[in-house]
């Protein structure tokens, strides 16, 4: 491997690969062959089977969309979280445990994620209600779901172990898009589920902060403090690449069609001529990804079936179903009608949603 691929490589974001291994025991009890996939994904068995090796976050997400549709469960992430048993999250799940107060969980939680995962912040605010969000770094936003969507469910179920009581978030919101039927997971989060939104976040009344934790431990606690503040001394920095957050801006102004160089450039803090002078260094321009990021989202929505076209279109920003057509077919040869009907690129989960929702 060239000098040059190694390097980007071990610049990738990573994380411990928990939700890999769990996904690889799913396919493992389904009879599915796991290989296959993880060569896909670009990942080992000899990796995954590794406990101590943490794994590429991106290489991470194709490969639980790979085993998502193998076994075809469109809310893979979710129902692994559902199975989880929280000690297997390690140190932060015994931190949380033996904090006092179930904000002081929260709070130390966020602060010590990276730790464990290196391609998500994680922000505490507390201003009256306790908010929890989600910002992705080095990743493309628009290649996850199955990840955050487990991350969200573990944080809710913590809730709930933790204070020993059925707590309910006010409001959980994703970024990303689904057009399935989501009655399991707004009886789980006993709140009606928001996709599509500006930001990956849980809100918590403020009620929920003081509730004490049941398996409060001050000793350990404060033992724990010290082994997450080494880890924390310890981590690499979080990768950030322009081309990616350029990429997650454009992806939540895109529905609004407010994807333009000016607004990316004003929510990356940067002129919209830096914006262009730092992209033309790296040898890209705005336009390009911006076409590049349309084209990779219409095929992936392309082949959901509970997405209308027409609906395909307003989340690309496009303002009649026309205009879509058009530019779907300069891009790929074909409408996006005939590549929905080609059977054999529809995930065969994506084949049972289709015949459940008519």
């Amino acid at each position: 491997m060239p000098a040059e691929e190694q390097k980007e490589r071990a610049a990738l974001p990573r994380d411990v690969g928990l939700l890999t291994r769990l996904a690889c025991a799913e396919l493992k009890r389904a009879g599915v062959e796991r290989e296959p996939l993880l060569q896909k994904a670009g990942l080992t068995a000899r990796q995954v089977d590794d406990r101590d090796a943490w794994l590429s976050v991106q290489r991470e997400s194709a490969f639980l969309e790979l085993a998502a549709a193998a076994l075809n469960d469109p809310f893979l992430g979710f129902h692994l979280a559902r199975k989880l048993d929280l000690r297997e999250v390690g140190l932060l799940h015994y931190l949380m445990a033996s904090a006092d107060i179930f904000g002081d969980a929260l709070r130390r939680a966020a602060r010590y994620s990276t730790t464990r995962i290196e391609g998500t912040l994680v922000k505490y605010r507390s201003n009256g209600d306790v908010t929890i969000s989600y910002e992705h770094l080095g990743v493309p936003r628009h290649l996850d779901r199955h990840q955050i969507e487990s991350r969200v469910t573990g944080l809710v179920r913590e809730a709930r172990h933790l204070t020993g009581r059925n707590v309910s978030p006010l409001s959980v919101k994703f970024i990303h898009h689904r057009g399935e039927n989501l009655s399991e997971l707004n009886a789980f989060f006993g709140t009606e589920v928001e996709f599509g939104a500006d930001v990956d976040e849980v809100v918590f009344s403020a009620s929920v902060r003081d509730l004490p934790v049941v398996s409060a431990d001050p000793y350990l606690h404060s033992l724990l403090l010290r082994y997450c503040d080494e880890a924390l001394a310890q981590r690499r920095a979080s990768v950030r690449t322009l081309r990616v957050e350029v990429e997650n801006a454009i992806a939540t102004l895109l529905p609004h069609g407010t994807a333009r160089a000016d607004e990316v450039a004003r929510r990356l803090a940067m002129s919209e001529r830096t914006l262009a002078r730092r992209l033309a260094s790296e040898g890209l321009t705005f336009t390009t990804i911006l076409n590049e990021l349309k084209l990779d989202l219409a095929r992936r929505h392309v082949q959901d079936p509970s997405l209308s076209i027409s609906q395909i279109a307003w989340l690309l920003g496009y303002q009649d179903v026309s205009a879509f057509n058009h530019a779907f077919k300069r891009w790929t040869g074909i409408t996006p009608r005939k590549m929905r009907a080609q059977r054999d690129i529809i995930p065969p989960y994506w084949r049972g949603a289709r015949r459940a929702h008519g």
